[in-house]
């Protein structure tokens, strides 16, 4: 479910792009905002977002998450980011290793790659292009809001599908498929 309009909070906007560091501060000042996440309304079945304004041109987001619930495998093609889990808890399985930007279907992925980060509340991190990653809220009871932020404004984000060691690209979608 998408809420509109979009949100607004008033970044220190660099004269240059932002950095992850840039964009790692932005979702902690934002996620600090406590006004603003308790302004996202919580659907009990799905995800809801807000878009907001980030710092020197980057694309941010407000998410609430159900319990329950997750985004898949995914990158962020080009884009670095960072995120923060302003309410609840989130867990992040992430990939340790640098795959092709194109031209493959299927990998099959060596073993020890694989990463996992509990996110409490006012905990996040940064990351770079190409990051491979799911982010989950696993409580059975509580909603999780976190704050997000990319830069360049995602061009793509290409979703996979993970059996054991294989990951297969599934799908890849444009912005106008999730504005």
């Amino acid at each position: 479910m998408s809420v509109s309009p979009s949100a607004s909070v008033s970044p220190a906007a660099p004269s240059q792009a932002p950095t992850q560091a840039d964009l790692l501060d932005f979702v902690r000042r934002t996620a600090a905002d406590a006004e603003l996440i308790a302004s996202l309304p919580l659907d009990p079945e799905g995800r809801t977002w807000v878009r907001l304004e980030g710092p020197g041109g980057s694309e941010a987001w407000l998410i609430g998450w159900p319990p329950g619930s997750g985004t898949g495998w995914h990158d962020h093609a080009e884009s670095v980011g960072a995120f923060l889990t302003a309410a609840g808890e989130l867990k992040e399985n992430s990939l340790a290793a640098r795959l092709p930007s194109d031209g493959w279907k299927t990998l099959e992925l060596e073993e020890g790659v694989d990463r996992e980060r509990r996110l409490p509340t006012g905990k996040g991190r940064a990351f770079g292009r190409h990051h491979v990653h799911e982010v989950l809220n696993e409580s059975s009871e509580e909603h999780a809001i976190s704050v997000h932020a990319y830069y360049p404004p995602l061009p793509q984000i290409r979703r996979y599908s993970r059996t054991g060691p294989v990951l297969r690209l599934e799908q890849v979608e444009r912005p106008a498929d999730w504005q």
